[in-house]
């Protein structure tokens, strides 16, 4: 079994047992004829890891914070946001609602399928993206294993005090 393997495995036993705890059925995965939908309005393909998570996991609900969002909500927030004053970034998904108009997004464009932060509280599209992590495996891994900054268990501080690097690849990107 791979990397790849083990980790969707994970994820898959975590968020049916907080599905279980929170009594809420976890949602259905997708069909790849969904993904293949997603990705011609998106006009652009998702990472592998992340079409895997919404076919053999489920079609969101699990994951940090609110869990991952479901791929049509995804869809239609990254069309939103395209279509907003923030200059929203080609090719960077909307994964996970962190409340106060925070975003957890992963770039889709990355091979690692970088994981970014969107915070437009400070108010400057410049300062609005930050990397969270170098990949969505590390981001899942961090989640699972509770070091990750979102996690309430983590060490890594809280959100107001958090010192994310910003993207270098923003303006390059609009």
């Amino acid at each position: 079994m791979n990397e790849t393997e083990q980790l969707l495995q994970q994820v898959a036993r975590r968020a049916r047992n907080s599905a279980r705890g929170r009594g809420k059925p976890l949602p259905a995965p997708l069909g790849a004829g969904e993904i293949a939908r997603a990705e011609g309005i998106l006009g652009f393909p998702l990472p592998p890891l992340l079409a895997l998570l919404y076919t053999r996991v489920g079609d969101g609900g699990f994951g940090p914070e609110q869990g991952l969002l479901p791929l049509r909500e995804a869809v239609g927030a990254y069309r939103a946001q395209r279509g907003s004053g923030w200059r929203w970034p080609e090719g960077v998904l909307p994964v996970a609602d962190f409340g106060c108009a925070m975003y957890a997004c992963v770039d889709c464009r990355s091979g690692t399928a970088q994981v970014l932060l969107f915070d437009p509280n400070p108010g400057e599209p410049d300062l609005a993206w930050s990397v969270d992590t170098a990949g969505l495996a590390d981001w899942l891994r961090g989640w699972l294993d509770g070091t990750a900054w979102f996690c309430e268990e983590s060490d890594a501080g809280d959100t107001y005090d958090l010192e994310l690097a910003p993207w270098a690849e923003f303006r390059s990107r609009i």
